[in-house]
């Protein structure tokens, strides 16, 4: 089944200089880049991308971390990726999302770890399942950011008439 996902090295993996070390990773897996930015992370869209979090005790330190607050990279590398069983894909090769758990040849496995608070670094974000995926990509990525139509969408009248998610 095509799939999209949505792909993020996080703050540490940049402050690491892991990117292209992650990229050649994801490269294994033959799907497609079809969008793909840097980006700083507002309060609001961390907030968000981790609402399923927001009862746990360690929600505001994730909020700090995605944010880029640990690791003076006050940004993430955000991508969607989209082919063939893709969410499945890119979570086999990036590994459990618990550093310690992850296969020692995943992308976490590999270059994540847990800090002394007990927060995981583990490098990079990949969408659990299609709803969270789909959820994701739309909070990320405007239609006109991404190369391919993967959701509907809609024109909206404004100053400068750009396509919106419907």
């Amino acid at each position: 089944m095509i799939e999209a996902t949505l792909v993020l090295i996080k703050p540490d993996g940049l402050k690491k200089s892991l990117t292209g070390n992650i990229l050649t990773r994801l490269s294994e897996t033959k799907l497609d880049i079809v969008a793909a930015r840097v980006t700083n992370v507002s309060v609001d869209i961390a907030k968000a991308h981790y609402r399923a979090l927001a009862e746990k005790p360690f929600f505001a330190e994730l909020i700090k971390y995605i944010q880029g607050e640990f690791h003076d990279k006050r940004k993430v590398m955000a991508m969607v990726y989209c082919g063939e069983g893709a969410i499945d894909k890119i979570r086999k090769i990036a590994g459990a999302t618990n550093p310690e758990e992850a296969d020692s040849v995943s992308i976490r496995g590999q270059y994540g770890r847990i800090t002394t608070k007990g927060v995981y670094e583990n490098v990079i974000h990949a969408s659990a399942n299609q709803a969270d995926a789909e959820r994701e990509i739309k909070l990320w990525f405007n239609p006109s950011e991404i190369i391919v139509d993967l959701y509907p969408t809609k024109q909206v009248e404004s100053v400068n008439r750009e396509r919106v998610w419907a």
